[in-house]
């Protein structure tokens, strides 16, 4: 699938930068440099690169919020991991009202199409079932199954397939034509 957006491609090249940096690590004589403050996720300041994403875009949503939620085989149960993104994403859009939502279900291939495309309509009915118990309005959200057409990755193992089974929330500023 092409990358269609520059965000988009900043964030791969910024991934692939820190993927290819991971695999050369070198051992570096010691230098008299201040001792660098543990991250702890604790600080205000955006990561380098990203300091003018306006606070209510939809750059800040998928930085600071995030838009993926994930699922175990088979299931359209939503996890404490889900639910802790999902609270996120409500008071986000609580702060941005402007904003609509699509909301969009995807499986992997554990079973037939039509069941893994009833499957990922489940998920993503109860992703905005979840929003909505949250206080965001249903008549700025949408929920569309795309079954298993779209994976993230295609592969055998297990441990990968969990990938495709994922909700992605997309922002809007109108409705699409389903």
């Amino acid at each position: 699938m092409p990358i269609r957006t520059p965000f988009a491609k900043l964030l791969l090249s910024l991934a692939l930068v820190g993927a290819l940096s991971a695999c050369t690590t070198k051992e570096i004589a010691s230098v008299e440099e201040p001792v660098a403050t543990p991250m702890t996720g604790q600080t205000n300041d955006p990561a380098p690169g990203f300091e003018k994403v306006a606070a209510g875009s939809e750059e800040d949503f998928i930085l600071n919020v995030g838009r993926r939620i994930y699922f175990s085989q088979d299931s359209a149960t939503l996890d404490s991991v889900a639910m802790a993104t999902l609270d996120s994403q409500a008071a986000w859009l609580t702060r941005n009202p402007t904003w609509l939502i699509k909301l969009q279900g995807f499986a992997d291939d554990s079973g037939s199409a039509s069941k893994m495309e009833t499957l990922s309509q489940k998920r993503a009915d109860a992703v905005m079932t979840y929003l909505a118990s949250k206080g965001v309005d249903t008549s700025r959200m949408w929920a569309k199954g795309y079954g298993k057409d779209r994976d993230v990755r295609d592969c055998a193992e297990r441990s990968c397939k969990v990938q495709n089974r994922r909700v992605v929330a997309n922002l809007r500023t109108e409705r699409d034509a389903i």
